[in-house]
């Protein structure tokens, strides 16, 4: 099993419900209002009059071939817009009940 973060510009959250639902993934974490900056651009998304830009945050446990296809769905929504900013992060999962 793998744990997958991702953690996108909240104007990718269509793009991202989609895909989660084409995926047939249904169980997943959702927070929103996350504020960081990414390490690509630096660009700070904190939701402020300055920067006014906020992200999202989705987490979904997966088996582990399900994990590449996530990880290439979330490449082509980054690739259609770069500045926009999307990551996802895999993390292995040892245990769970």
């Amino acid at each position: 099993m793998k744990a997958i973060i991702i953690i996108y510009n909240q104007a990718h959250t269509e793009k991202v419900e989609y895909m989660l639902d084409k995926l047939d993934i249904k169980g997943y974490s959702l927070w929103e209002n996350v504020q960081g900056r990414g390490t690509s651009t630096g660009v700070p998304h904190l939701g402020t009059h300055a920067w006014p830009e906020i992200n999202k945050s989705v987490m979904t446990i997966v088996d582990d071939e399900m994990a590449d296809i996530v990880l290439d769905k979330v490449k082509k929504i980054d690739a259609v817009n770069i500045e926009v900013g999307i990551r996802a992060f895999v993390w292995d999962i040892l245990k769970m009940v």
